[in-house]
């Protein structure tokens, strides 16, 4: 049962080199939601970000003690922090959104709207992202490959912004794997979901973090942590060479029997060897790559460490 003390809703955002935007992030969410309740909380946390985004946060909860913050040891990653802040909110109906101002405020009112209106999950979309085109080619590319992967529907459109009921967030904080991925944790609880079309805007200042090799090593991570088909792949890949080989292995019987071999050269020799030496170590190397993420799991290590905390009443934890 909800106390006094329990928000209705929790706005949680992971901070990254955003200390100039945060003056403005958190008046636009208290501007949006004050007409809506004066029971809320903001949650940011601060994933290491080396621009004085800590001391904005403090800052922020000096002025109003609605604001929350948490603080990590080093920089864990953007789905991490997200996480730490699933941990520590506190409100029934929980907000998850950027802290570029890309995922604008002024959109809680309709998804909170949309969330219960009855739906436990309402998933912001984004009908005109405002990114660069190499970014949204390389989105378009990744959801296509993880939608392939895993067998479901994926949405470039749809990101973190959305609007989750506590036992969503309940339901994804139960999940303790080390490889976390936001979205795809929300899709996989499954309950009631749906989507709303937002507007998107243009970051507040300075670029994303997020450069070619960090998306790709999220890529990686994702497709390895939620989908067994690269290892299918690899399986039909290899009996596909091995029938091709069985074919070729007759053709050059029937053809040693006709008296139609010669001696057989050196280049096509070599290429095989090629050939066949490549396939053998990317498919070792697609196995060490699933081999390597269960040895990450079975560590056990902490999924996110806290270093400091302002405003959530509790002492600093490993979690």
């Amino acid at each position: 049962m909800k106390t006094s003390q329990t928000p209705h809703i929790s706005i949680v955002s992971p901070v990254y080199m955003a200390a100039a935007m945060l003056d403005e992030l958190v008046a636009r969410i208290v501007l949006n939601l004050t007409p809506i309740t004066t029971s809320f909380e903001i949650v940011l946390i601060d994933d290491r970000s080396p621009d004085g985004s800590w001391a904005a946060i403090e800052e922020q909860v000096r002025l109003d003690p609605r604001v929350r913050g948490v603080r990590l040891s080093r920089n864990f990653g953007q789905h991490r922090a997200i996480t730490a802040g699933l941990d520590y909110c506190r409100g029934e109906w929980v907000v998850v959104m950027d802290c570029d101002l890309q995922d604008r405020p002024e959109e809680i009112p309709a998804l909170l709207a949309k969330a219960e209106a009855g739906f436990d999950i309402v998933l912001a979309r984004r009908v005109d992202r405002q990114d660069r085109a190499s970014k949204k080619l390389f989105s378009k590319v990744f959801y296509g490959t993880l939608g392939y992967l895993t067998g479901s529907r994926q949405d470039s459109a749809i990101a973190n912004f959305g609007v989750y009921h506590r036992k969503v967030v309940n339901a994804i904080c139960a999940m303790r794997e080390s490889a976390r991925y936001f979205p795809a944790m929300a899709k996989w609880v499954g309950f009631r979901t749906t989507t709303l079309d937002v507007v998107h805007a243009e970051r507040g200042e300075g670029s994303s973090s997020y450069n070619l090799k960090r998306m790709l090593d999220l890529a990686l991570d994702i497709i390895l942590a939620y989908s067994d088909k690269p290892l299918r792949l690899t399986v039909k890949f290899g009996l596909f060479i091995s029938a091709c080989s069985f074919v070729g292995a007759i053709y050059m019987a029937v053809r040693a029997i006709e008296g139609k071999i010669q001696v057989l050269g050196y280049a096509s020799l070599i290429v095989s060897i090629w050939f066949f030496s490549g396939l053998i170590i990317l498919t070792m190397g697609v196995i060490g790559l699933y081999l390597g993420k269960t040895f990450e799991g079975v560590k056990n290590r902490p999924i996110y460490i806290v270093d400091d905390c302002i405003g959530v009443g509790v002492v600093p934890e490993t979690v």
